[in-house]
């Protein structure tokens, strides 16, 4: 297939075929506001084939581990071949930079072949159950068996690779997945989904949805026929995919306030540097995106100018333009709400150090200072490209304070000091801490998740299919063995009670 012959149809793929919708829904290029595609919203008999397809597929169980190790290179070299057609589409779809666009790509490609090596070594252990009293001859180990259906519902922040290290595991561990991509990003998931069609997937191991969460989300949470949901987004919305779930098994990636600590013996210059792109890139739309900027007091004023002298050489625009490094917000509604957060932090007493403005959907850089606690751009998340520097004096207090939101994924601390990095990655309560980096910082073999509000569960191919398996126990008494002695035969222990 050339590259200039794959297109979105925006149709669904279920039961191995692409079918139209009850109706279509528009999507938008996030610079220009005009339509680029549109996407079938499925009926309610639909949303139930899709989840019944894949009841089947995993149920026939057609494939080898090594069968999908293959696949997975497969999907990885097709996308790599219609790389152009799938960037186009992935900046057009976010508002993302190409430098931004290329990066989730080439990730992509790397989810897509950890996944696969994945495929071939899952195991389990020998557990050495003839160290129990009576157990001789006894042989134990334990092997990990798919779940069965993994629904996928995902974000448009990454809408590429967080669709494949979701996908990805699924389909590694031999599980079959019914996928749900945000409505304001739903091509790159069609092209992946085609990417598995020309690698020869069975049908009904993978099924794409489109539509609303409150409509086609809610009745695949609703599905009894789903044994697995693997979700991307807001606290909120977790919290509704959690009770709907009730005893199923969730992986959930929430939210956060992500904060950094810069500490006076610090490399200024460096830490300003890592933080404005940790801050902007994506346009602030991260869930690790530097939010908070705890500064030790002594260098404020160097580090704010450190970080408004990077903020000032980014530039802003058509995300198409080699040169932009920030393009438009996912949405004018998004735009809306971080700019009024910011005028309402100004007017409560915030000092705009850098940024402030807007253009079309465009948000500049922004810098506030003299924060307070209870402003909505300090305490809620923002998702935007804004950041708040706040200045602390006491090493134990930055800590309580990194440590005083409700959520917990990353967080980060820049020092020379190796006693403080270190106390502060066991203090600071997140799923993943860096010394001497900030919060958005990712590797996709790492484990990735959070604790507390920011979800449970864990992203990166080893560890989601650790997550979408389950382990089951196996004992062998071979003929001729001793095994367990009868309950009139067995002894008690010398001096344990009978």
């Amino acid at each position: 297939m050339e590259s200039d012959r794959l297109t979105a149809t925006g149709k669904l793929w279920i039961a191995g075929k692409w079918q139209n919708g009850a109706e279509e829904l528009p999507v938008a290029d996030k610079f220009t506001g005009g339509e680029i595609a549109t996407v079938a919203n499925p009926t309610s008999l639909q949303v139930e084939q899709a989840v019944a397809a894949a009841r089947r597929a995993f149920a026939a169980d057609e494939l080898e581990p090594f069968d999908r190790h293959d696949i997975l290179l497969f999907v990885r070299d097709f996308l790599q071949r219609h790389q152009d057609v799938v960037l186009d589409a992935m900046i057009s779809e976010t508002g993302f930079t190409r430098k931004d666009a290329e990066g989730d790509f080439n990730r992509s490609l790397q989810t897509l072949r950890l996944s696969a090596e994945e495929a071939t070594r899952i195991h389990g252990e020998v557990i050495p159950i003839d160290g129990a009293r009576g157990q001789r001859g006894r042989l134990a180990y334990t092997v990990r068996e798919p779940v069965g259906v993994v629904c996928a519902i995902t974000p448009f922040n990454s809408p590429l690779n967080t669709v494949c290290h979701k996908v990805a595991p699924a389909f590694a561990a031999g599980n079959a997945t019914v996928l749900k991509p945000s409505l304001h990003t739903p091509i790159s998931s069609e092209f992946l989904c085609k990417a598995f069609e020309a690698a020869g997937l069975p049908g009904g191991m993978l099924n794409l949805l489109h539509g609303t969460g409150e409509d086609v989300g809610m009745q695949l949470l609703e599905n009894r026929g789903i044994d697995y949901y693997t979700f991307t987004g807001s606290t909120t919305v977790g919290e509704t995919v959690q009770r709907q779930a009730g005893l199923r098994r969730t992986q959930l990636e929430l939210g956060n306030i992500s904060a950094t600590i810069v500490c006076a013996d610090a490399n200024i210059e460096n830490a300003a540097r890592k933080c404005a792109g940790a801050a902007f890139r994506k346009a602030g739309q991260v869930c690790t995106s530097v939010q908070l900027i705890y500064v030790e007091r002594s260098i404020v004023d160097k580090f704010k100018s450190a970080l408004a002298e990077n903020a000032s050489q980014l530039k802003i625009g058509d995300p198409r333009h080699p040169a932009t490094d920030i393009g438009p917000m996912i949405s004018a509604e998004a735009a809306d709400r971080a700019l009024a957060w910011v005028s309402e932090a100004a007017d409560q007493g915030a000092e705009i150090v850098a940024g402030g403005a807007r253009s079309g959907n465009c948000l500049e850089p922004t810098i506030l200072s003299n924060v307070d606690v209870s402003m909505r751009a300090v305490c809620e998340e923002i998702f935007a490209p804004v950041v708040s520097i706040v200045p602390f004096d006491e090493f134990d207090r930055v800590i309580d304070l990194v440590n005083s939101t409700p959520f917990g994924l990353a967080s980060g601390i820049f020092t020379t000091n190796i006693d403080k990095g270190m106390s502060a990655s066991r203090r600071v309560k997140v799923g993943t801490f860096h010394i001497n980096d900030t919060s958005s910082n990712r590797v996709d073999l790492m484990p990735y998740g959070g604790v507390k509000d920011s979800g449970f569960g864990k992203e990166g191919p080893k560890y989601a299919i650790h997550d979408m398996t389950d382990e089951k126990l196996v004992t062998i008494v071979p003929l001729g063995a001793s095994g367990p002695p009868s309950i009139r035969n067995q002894t008690a222990p010398t001096g344990a009670q009978k």
